[in-house]
């Protein structure tokens, strides 16, 4: 487990140093890959299904990344970005094209559905971080009218 940290905040944190990320937020990037890696590996190590695994771990990227970002007056894309990449699907997608190439399409449509759905929960985990946060901001700036 503490191999698979480490290994997740350097590609966070690496993948902020291709991103061309600010230097001080290479750290937070790291950790936002590597608490949302640690959730992941939490939850299919005790038998949850991946791709609810991978919804609950993107909406914690995007939720640490929210907060990050108001934090360090940084945009989201920096934290949200490098710290989705432990949770990218990349070697199942690599996976899929070989047993296409291979011409195992029975294998390969399987490994590409399972990739999509992966991506998909992905982007739903970011978009639910998102209309929940715009949802409690919304709600604040109305009872703050409210009140004057």
């Amino acid at each position: 487990m503490f191999a698979q940290l480490i290994t997740s905040f350097i590609a966070s944190a690496a993948f902020g140093v291709i991103f061309n990320v600010p230097k001080n937020s290479l750290i937070q990037c790291g950790c936002v890959g590597m608490l949302g890696w640690a959730l992941y590996f939490f939850l299919v190590e005790n038998e949850i299904n991946s791709i609810i695994a991978t919804l609950a771990a993107a909406f914690t990227v995007a939720v640490i990344s929210q907060y990050f970002a108001k934090r360090y007056k940084t945009p989201i894309t920096v934290f949200n970005v490098s710290g989705i990449i432990p949770l990218v699907p990349g070697g199942l997608s690599y996976d899929a094209m070989k047993h296409f190439v291979e011409n195992d399409f029975n294998i390969a449509v399987q490994l590409a559905t399972k990739a999509f759905m992966l991506a998909g929960a992905i982007a739903l985990g970011l978009i639910f971080a998102e209309v929940i946060n715009q949802l409690i901001t919304k709600y604040n700036r109305r009872k703050l009218r409210m009140k004057n």
